[in-house]
């Protein structure tokens, strides 16, 4: 067989997969602008040709593409040759052409799960754009936008091993044997590494996978079950977000509201939690502007649909409140409690058994006067901090699988950046988004929000924040990602 036929031949037999496997190992030698127009494996051989990197005569560079692809049939078949000969070929220094950083890469990508590289996706959500991580991209797709942004190259490494830690941390032994055979180094971060801003704690490991093992290891199946709530449906429940920033109406009719302000900023906090709950399999409803009578109405409604193939509602009330309360638009009071308690089980069958979760951002108390750049989601008064006459508890309805994440504790502000959101909301997202794929439960994601917030300051008032859960929750809560 003649060179050009030989050629034809391969590329005949390669399919769409293969050949961007092939041509994510070319890249040190065809630029990935250059390779942007090849669709077919016979334009790579060309451009191969055209680098020097094949021609006749001289099939090395082929025969390596071939064996690391594992098309071994082709390898044999059209270049007379085989899977222990290569080995021992490749095992001689300066034989290899294919570089070692992208072998290791195009390693891991064959040994990813669809599960995990959905994962590998949603934590790299802080460092690279959502347009650029679509359903239908690949791992190695995945590996070459990290090479562009400049976040992955075969010394920089630090993002790729902490994001295979919490996916698959079996797969480290690659980068591993890659630092220690070519970078003589070892795994561990050296002493001045920065690590990735995505970091939270690199030690903690999936607590879900501990919860769920498999029946072998425990009793029954039915053990698993009572400690764990479902999260099995697509959707999983409705999020609804009350998200009201126009108080104009408050203002105008209740006198003691006059210098209630418009939540500049609430609506940085409605995109973060829609995308976030999007991304955990919820169908997420907004509300902009609600009075409090249209509050009620919608949770009426909600609490007579048949939520039988949901596993979980959530409620977002993103307002101005005080103790006890959050404000409508238009000024009146929603007690907190009765809000939650359209979902009992008495009220809502359907949702029997199955948790409930409200997240509540408003002010729980009284507030002095704040400067322009940081506000507070409560009414301004010129009046010293009042004690709140009820206990907390009485939030939620006294019934078990109620979880109430409140923004601040009693009596106290909570506190919104006009240009960025809500300390609370924002750190929830942020936090959801780092720590469900790790298998963190919903309690332990909490805590690390309560550690967040309250480690930020109001500096111009000396002002601190809060947060508390309130809940009855029974068994552990996640969100899995699958």
């Amino acid at each position: 067989m003649d060179f050009s036929s030989c050629l034809f031949s391969i590329a005949e037999h390669l399919g769409s997969e293969e050949l961007a496997a092939l041509k994510f190992l070319c890249l040190d030698y065809i630029s990935q602008k250059k390779q942007e127009p090849i669709s077919d494996a016979l334009m790579l051989f060309q451009g191969l040709q055209e680098n020097g990197m094949l021609e006749e005569g001289n099939l090395s560079f082929l025969k390596e593409l071939l064996f690391l692809i594992n098309r071994l049939d082709l390898l044999t078949r059209d270049l007379d040759s085989s899977k222990e000969e290569m080995m021992m070929e490749l095992k001689v220094k300066g034989n290899a052409q294919v570089s070692p950083f992208r072998e290791m890469l195009f390693k891991l990508s064959e040994e990813v799960t669809e599960s995990e590289l959905k994962s590998f996706k949603f934590l790299l959500k802080e460092k690279i754009p959502k347009c650029k991580l679509q359903d239908n991209l690949s791992l190695l797709d995945i590996f070459v936008e990290m090479e562009k942004r400049l976040i992955l190259s075969k010394e920089k490494l630090d993002v790729l091993k902490f994001i295979l830690g919490q996916v698959n941390k079996s797969l480290l032994g690659k980068v591993e044997e890659y630092e220690l055979s070519y970078l003589g180094r070892s795994m561990s971060l050296e002493e001045g590494t920065e690590l990735p801003d995505s970091v939270v704690d690199e030690n903690l490991c999936p607590r879900m996978q501990e919860m769920c093992d498999s029946p072998r290891e425990q009793d029954n199946e039915s053990q698993v079950s009572d400690r764990i709530y479902p999260m099995q449906n697509k959707p999983r429940g409705y999020c609804l977000i009350f998200n009201n920033n126009d108080f104009s109406k408050a203002r105008e009719a209740v006198p003691r509201l006059h210098k209630i302000k418009d939540r500049k900023g609430t609506n940085y906090d409605k995109d973060a939690l829609t995308e976030t709950f999007g991304e955990l399999h919820f169908e997420v409803v907004s509300y902009p502007d609600c009075t409090a009578n249209k509050i009620h109405e919608v949770l009426e409604s909600y609490q007579s649909m048949d939520h039988t193939n949901k596993d979980c509602f959530i409620c977002c009330i993103l307002s101005h409140g005080d103790k006890g309360i959050i404000y409508g638009t238009d000024g009146k009071e929603a007690s907190i409690r009765e809000l939650t308690s359209y979902f009992t089980g008495s009220k809502c069958p359907s949702l029997a058994g199955k948790p409930k979760i409200f997240f509540i951002q408003a002010c729980q108390g009284d507030n002095h006067q704040k400067a322009v750049a940081v506000e507070v989601d409560s009414e301004e008064k010129d009046c010293e901090l009042a004690m709140d006459s009820s206990p907390q508890k009485n939030y939620i309805p006294d019934e078990a699988d109620f979880l109430l994440g409140m923004a601040t504790v009693k009596n106290c502000v909570s506190y919104r950046d006009p240009t960025q959101g809500t300390w609370y909301i924002q750190s929830l997202c942020q936090s959801l988004r780092k720590r469900c794929p790790k298998g963190d439960d919903i309690l332990s994601i909490l805590t690390s929000v309560n550690y967040d917030v309250s480690n930020k300051d109001d500096w111009r008032n000396m002002g601190k924040q809060m947060p508390q859960p309130i809940f009855t929750l029974r068994k552990k809560l996640f969100f899995p990602l699958n």
